[in-house]
């Protein structure tokens, strides 16, 4: 289903004059509004492919109905998100839950929508229907070299598809590690990963990125083989060039500091891109900003002032993804949800007085550092990023058109109430 342009322009004109109205007051508080309107424009959240279904937990998985039940209707769904927030411009797929069987058709259908293909995901997570060797034990740090192999031409195999569809990089994240002390000899573990990420570097094309995902814990209890932001930083400085660290906000021990994780990352420049979510205990893939605003925020600000200092293009320098589980929510709504908080919260960070705040720093004055952070954080740019998806020609209210239009009713009907998207 797809909302046509003129029901988005009738939206737009009923709100209009309070728009008009919210958005003179905030720019009239804002230094260089129309700077920071042109960056809202620009930045382009990429959807992934997995999570336009409901998500679930090992326990259960409740199909909330109308879910994409093929490829073509994933992009469908992101062009929808796309037409109405005008910031969702990029999918990226997971293979083998999304092989597209005809690139080019595939190309063509996310161009309709004004979709670009973001970063490849691989999966040796999973043993798949017919595989041959099992990752039960892991899959480039297994002990077996035929099982590494496997994982190996998998990568490979993604990049290629990539290569067709127009993507520029490849995300690698492993579950691999081990739920008992003694099961796996450490350094060996990490010796056999980097020979394999060794072998997927050298495939890749002259223009693509790899991004090196860490996560703390699960599926494995004891140790995992890139447990964290050191472990995937020095997988990604032995690569070369190429590599990078991804950050998952979801992939941290409770208490950790993302913020300073991030600063030292873009110091570096191995900083990659994100996988944006939100938790309250551990991993939990919640809707972005629904938990912890504030944390996003500092991250945000570390963000800014890191590409800044390094003169980066923030839209598309690094790499900008959603990574959610959708239990209990429609997920068209939470992936709304989601770029909206991300919108927002960069809004308030390129509100800050950088001259200010270093003043503030060089000079030991805490009490005025957080009160320019907490006063861009309390600051309310609703109207400047509505502004800025007015500009663009999506919708000033993009939530309350998906429902004023009754889309998951129209998606149900046409897809059925049974259908399970691919994915976790």
């Amino acid at each position: 289903m797809q909302i046509e342009k003129y029901k988005i322009e009738e939206h737009n004109r009923s709100l209009l004059k309070e728009h008009g109205r919210r958005f003179e007051f905030a720019a009239a508080g804002v230094t260089d509004a129309e700077g920071i309107l042109g960056r809202l424009v620009d930045f382009q959240v990429a959807i992934p492919s997995w999570a336009l279904g409901t998500g679930g937990t090992r326990f259960g998985r409740f199909s909330g109905g109308g879910e994409p039940r093929s490829l073509e209707e994933k992009i469908e769904d992101v062009g929808l998100l796309h037409a109405l927030n005008r910031s969702s411009g990029a999918i990226s797929l997971h293979i083998p839950w999304d092989i597209p069987k005809q690139a080019s058709s595939v190309r063509a259908l996310a161009a309709q929508f004004g979709l670009k293909f973001d970063a490849m995901n691989s999966n040796t997570f999973q043993d798949q229907p017919g595989q041959e060797l099992s990752y039960k034990f892991g899959s480039l740090q297994h002990v077996r070299k035929d099982v590494r192999k496997q994982a190996v031409d998998h990568n490979i195999e993604v990049i290629r598809y990539g290569e067709e569809l127009g993507s520029k990089s490849l995300t690698v994240w492993l579950s691999d590690g081990s739920c008992f002390p003694g099961q796996l000899n450490f350094r060996q573990a990490f010796q056999n990963t980097l020979e394999g990420l060794k072998e997927i570097y050298a495939a890749l094309p002259a223009d693509w990125k790899m991004f090196v995902e860490y996560k703390a814990f699960e599926p494995n209890f004891y140790s995992t083989t890139v447990g964290d932001w050191g472990q995937s930083l020095l997988y990604a400085s032995k690569l070369g060039p190429k590599a990078y660290t991804l950050v998952d906000l979801g992939h941290h021990l409770p208490n950790a500091n993302i913020e300073q994780i991030v600063a030292l990352l873009l110091m570096e420049g191995k900083l990659g891109g994100f996988h944006f979510n939100d938790s309250k205990y551990g991993d939990d893939d919640l809707t972005v900003g629904s938990i912890k605003p504030y944390q996003l925020f500092l991250i945000f600000n570390e963000l800014v002032e890191g590409m800044d200092a390094r003169g980066m293009n923030h839209a598309t320098d690094l790499g900008w993804m959603i990574d959610a589980s959708h239990n209990v929510k429609d997920p068209l709504e939470d992936l709304l949800q989601s770029v909206e908080a991300i919108l927002l919260t960069y809004a308030q960070a390129l509100l800050i007085d950088r001259k200010r705040l270093v003043a503030a720093q060089q000079g030991n004055d805490v009490v005025a550092a957080q009160e320019l952070l907490q006063g861009a954080f309390r600051t309310d740019v609703r109207a400047l990023v509505a502004e800025a998806r007015l500009r663009a020609g999506g919708a000033l209210d993009p939530l309350a058109l998906y429902r004023a239009e009754r889309v998951r009713e129209h998606l149900i009907k046409e897809r059925g109430a049974g259908t399970v998207a691919t994915g976790l």
